[in-house]
């Protein structure tokens, strides 16, 4: 039976993540003091503060953690739920660092946590706990374009951030670079065109390209290419619905769809954003038309190619890691899958796309938005009119050389230069792509190396351990 997502989880994860960077570790040979530099948590911050509710007080319970500083400024989101605590937010501090290095983002690794459930408050009270929660990171140095970067995490989003970046602007009047302090914003408030489904675009090219390697397809007795997979996700908020949503663009078929209160499935595929809507007007995706429902457990071990856990950590564990009929899990989640289970489902033929990279599209388009924050450019601004005119020269010539004129489709196509929104993605796409050739040519070097995680993470180690070295700390 598996762990239901809406469940308590235990506070072993940094546990996890450091088990996970210990093996990988032993494939390195750099000096243990190093190592051990690379894998803790350089600050962490716990604080309390009070807000005022009807007549009386709440005391809030709050983290920061700055993971890592071989590169400025920190960067990670500011996750609000009931279940976070300390351990949790130093593990999601961990992975962003791993996250940052694995695609080549600048930033070392952060996480914040307010331990609330967003439900249960106000819109007025959310934005007093945001803007006090942010009043105490100015107070302590914790917060700053330079400083630490946060964003959108599990419970948080742009009408968060919109607040924490009012906040720090207004408590620090002249500062040019102010809205660079936080990314994830809305787009009126300098946020970046593709923030919102970066998370979840990034999780399908990972799996488009794990896919489209015959070697490595033919292993797993599976077809080269994502048409016609069986994909099941688990979770359907921001990064599952997204994930969801791009995965069936790209010819992927979505059979499964778990959530809290249960999981829908249809081995002919649903209509994803019908399950969107349904769950809208309904409350639940429970009861769709043409689908079965399943409990939350039952969800992730139903027939399918692919499973996306896209919810919480901790999904799949020694106790339902047999009952996986994937052969391909792709972690849309941080620590979806426990380092016990990973063992086993390897060792029974499939592939784990892990975690810090496959999740990793969220920090790169905030990266992006961070650098159009300091340069206070939108990108395809300067250069977009000038593109359209030269490719429009270009097509009046060939047209006027060959005498053969091209239809107003053909022709808005080649002339059109890229918007914001096209080029956030196109980096994106190369991001992605990159990372993922990187890591799996690191995995294929060594034939002991036993996953795509331990590759990753020795990819990881290596970087930062340059970062250092450039930093004259170590030799």
């Amino acid at each position: 039976m598996s762990v239901n997502i809406s469940a308590e989880q235990p506070t072993h994860f940094f546990s996890d993540v450091c088990k996970n960077f210990d093996h990988a570790a032993q494939f390195t040979k750099h000096d243990t003091g190093l190592l051990d530099q690379i894998k803790s948590c350089n600050s962490v911050y716990r604080f309390r503060f009070p807000i005022r509710r009807g007549n009386g007080f709440e005391v809030i319970d709050a983290w920061r953690v700055e993971h890592s500083h071989h590169q400025s400024p920190t960067k990670g989101g500011i996750r609000y739920s009931e279940m976070v605590n300390e351990d949790e937010v130093m593990a999601l501090a961990a992975l962003m660092t791993y996250k940052c290095a694995i695609v080549n983002v600048p930033f070392g690794g952060a996480k914040g946590g307010i331990k609330i459930n967003p439900k249960n408050y106000t819109i007025q009270e959310l934005e007093n706990i945001t803007r006090r929660y942010t009043v105490e990171l100015i107070k302590k140095n914790f917060i700053g374009p330079s400083i630490d970067v946060p964003a959108p995490d599990y419970g948080s989003g742009e009408r968060e951030m919109s607040w924490i970046a009012d906040t720090y602007a207004t408590m620090n009047p002249g500062q040019l670079d102010a809205m660079g302090a936080v990314t994830g914003k809305p787009i009126a408030l300098h946020g970046i065109s593709g923030r919102r489904e970066a998370t979840g675009r990034g999780v399908a090219i990972a799996v488009r390209e794990c896919v489209s390697i015959a070697e490595d397809m033919q292993k797993l007795g599976l077809t080269t290419g994502i048409s016609g997979k069986k994909i099941i996700v688990q979770g359907l908020g921001n990064v599952g619905y997204y994930s969801a949503k791009f995965l069936s663009d790209f010819g992927g078929i979505i059979v499964g769809i778990s959530e809290m209160e249960g999981t829908i499935y249809n081995a002919d595929g649903l209509d994803v954003e019908a399950v969107f809507q349904h769950r809208k007007t309904t409350g639940s995706i429970l009861n769709f038309a043409g689908a079965k429902n399943l409990t939350s457990a039952e969800g992730i071990e139903q027939p399918c190619d692919i499973l996306v856990p896209a919810a919480l950590e901790n999904q799949i564990t020694l106790k339902n890691v047999k009952n996986i009929k994937a052969k391909i899990i792709a972690e849309g989640a941080n620590g979806p899958t426990s380092p016990e289970a990973e063992a086993i489902f390897y060792k029974n033929g499939g592939i784990i796309i892990p975690d810090l990279y496959a999740n990793a599209g969220g920090v790169t388009v905030s990266y992006f938005e961070w650098l159009k924050n300091l340069s206070h450019v939108a990108f395809g601004r300067i250069n977009r009119r000038f593109e359209e005119t030269n490719n429009l020269n270009l097509v009046n010539m060939v047209e006027g050389i060959t005498g053969i004129a091209l239809s107003p489709m053909q022709r808005s196509i080649i002339v059109k230069g890229a918007s914001e929104l096209e080029l956030v993605n196109s980096g994106l796409e190369d991001t992605m792509i990159r990372s993922y050739h990187e890591i799996r040519e690191t995995y294929n070097v060594n034939e002991k190396m036993d996953s795509m995680r331990t590759a990753a993470l020795v990819a990881v180690i290596n970087k930062i351990a340059v970062s250092y070295q450039n930093l004259g700390i170590w030799p």
